[in-house]
């Protein structure tokens, strides 16, 4: 692996903090990975490096898995459109702030963070839920959308890599089953839990925002702009029946729980996350329909207008989302991961060998935009670091798993970030930009953690 294979992800950093066009940072990122495997290959021309572009698109789309992502996507936004014009969510924020559980901004963000938490099945779940449920209220009491993206994409992804009880536990439970460790790999695993310093920090500064009520840096600029700007919240079409919004969101949740069951052959952690949430939106939206319907709130054309409307307003996301997910699989054809993995040099003294890994699987999550893809990379490198060396295993997956997820905190090519800004209805960029300080002061302090209990340990 060349020091080339980092300039893709380089150039999308670049072109998305220059022009603000993140699908043109994608595709000049992807041209230029698959340019780069041209030049390094034997037999093809460079004037095939647009031709390849598009199969490797293909390729992307034809695998099962990606496209239960993408048809998600799309079909989420049709449910996002019953739910809003059916005036349920009107109905829903009246009815919460009647029992007083959203009574004041305090409030509003614990049960945000609260339904983030409860839904630790799958990430993506966890944001569209607790994003379905708070966008109005966060609109009543003038807090921007920025500051939604952020508390659900910092509480989902911590929480899933917390708990472990879900897909993203079975997925490093598979990684770490492959190797011969003195302890088992459910026992390092779940050893892992009490080592993951970011996203135990990120939690922690997620509940400082919400119980003080306090933002910072770009955050901020983007309360302030808010207040001067939005004098009145639009609350959407007029109250209805909060059943609308709660019977659809209601089969999501335990949609996907009973889905997870099925694809796991009851077994909840062996369950497909990328089914499981296909399958659960869709009967969902099915719900919403017929609901609308039997209450004769809409006709049918209606019903049909208003969901393709949905699925057209999240076409640029979608888009995203399809076009993080294909340079993510040209960079590992690059190796980028693997030359960024191998900068852990082989001479530091041992007590920096445990942050380094971690700052390694944030470059690495960052510049690839995949928090699991990051894990499939280092893992093989650190359990011989393990092994060899003698290094605490739950102390180094705990560092991998935390620097995935930080790097994925920060990047704007990750899928997961753009799915974060899809629920909260933020602007993609205006998420990254407002999500970054906090990412990174979370970041810090696990780097601090990591070197201190190096010291004692090691």
């Amino acid at each position: 692996m060349s020091w080339y294979s980092i300039l893709p992800p380089l150039i999308a950093i670049v072109v998305v903090f220059w022009r603000k066009e993140v699908i043109l940072a994608l595709i000049l990122a992807l041209i230029s990975s698959e340019f780069l495997l041209v030049i390094t290959g034997e037999t093809q021309s460079i004037f095939v490096t647009f031709i390849n572009s598009i199969e490797r698109i293909i390729g992307v789309v034809t695998s099962s898995g990606n496209s239960r992502i993408l048809i998600f996507s799309i079909v989420i936004g049709a449910l996002l459109a019953f739910i809003r014009e059916s005036g349920g969510v009107s109905a829903t924020v009246q009815k919460l702030m009647n029992i007083g559980v959203a009574q004041s901004k305090k409030q509003v963000g614990l049960l945000t963070m609260f339904t983030g938490t409860a839904v630790f099945i799958e990430s993506n779940m966890s944001v569209l839920t607790a994003g379905i449920v708070s966008r109005g209220l966060f609109d009543k009491f003038k807090m921007s959308r920025a500051r939604l993206a952020y508390i659900i994409d910092s509480t989902s992804a911590p929480v899933c890599i917390l708990i472990l009880l879900n897909g993203w536990g079975a997925y490093v439970l598979g990684l770490l089953s492959n190797y011969d460790l003195e302890q088992s790999a459910v026992s390092i695993l779940w050893g892992s839990v009490a080592f993951n310093f970011y996203a135990i920090i990120a939690l922690l500064i997620v509940l400082y925002t919400i119980v003080f009520d306090k933002v910072h840096g770009p955050m901020k600029v983007a309360e302030s702009e808010l207040k001067q700007e939005q004098l009145e919240v639009d609350s959407g079409p007029q109250a209805s029946k909060a059943r609308f919004m709660l019977a659809p969101l209601g089969t999501l949740i335990f949609g996907m729980v009973g889905f997870m069951y099925w694809t796991g052959n009851g077994e909840l952690a062996h369950g497909s996350g990328s089914k499981s949430v296909l399958y659960a939106t869709i009967l969902a939206c099915t719900v919403a329909y017929f609901l609308l319907l039997k209450e004769r709130q809409f006709t049918h054309h209606q019903l049909v207008d208003i969901g393709f409307k949905g699925m057209g307003e999240l076409l640029p996301l979608v888009s995203i989302v399809l076009l993080s997910l294909t340079l993510g699989a040209s960079l590992k054809e690059l190796g980028t991961g693997v030359f960024v993995a191998q900068l852990v040099g082989a001479y530091l003294p041992i007590y920096l060998i445990v942050p380094a890994i971690f700052l390694t699987g944030a470059i690495v999550s960052f510049t690839t935009g995949t928090s699991w893809g990051t894990f499939a990379i280092l893992i093989p490198i650190g359990v011989p670091l393990i092994q060899t060396l003698g290094l605490p295993p739950s102390l180094v997956i705990g560092a991998i798993l935390s620097g995935g997820v930080f790097g994925d905190h920060c990047s704007p090519i990750s899928d997961t970030t753009a799915v974060s800004a899809l629920a909260s209805g933020c602007d993609l960029l205006t998420h990254v930009k407002t999500q970054l300080p906090y990412a990174l002061t979370g970041g810090a302090l696990a780097l601090a953690g990591y070197l201190l209990v190096s010291m004692i340990l090691l």
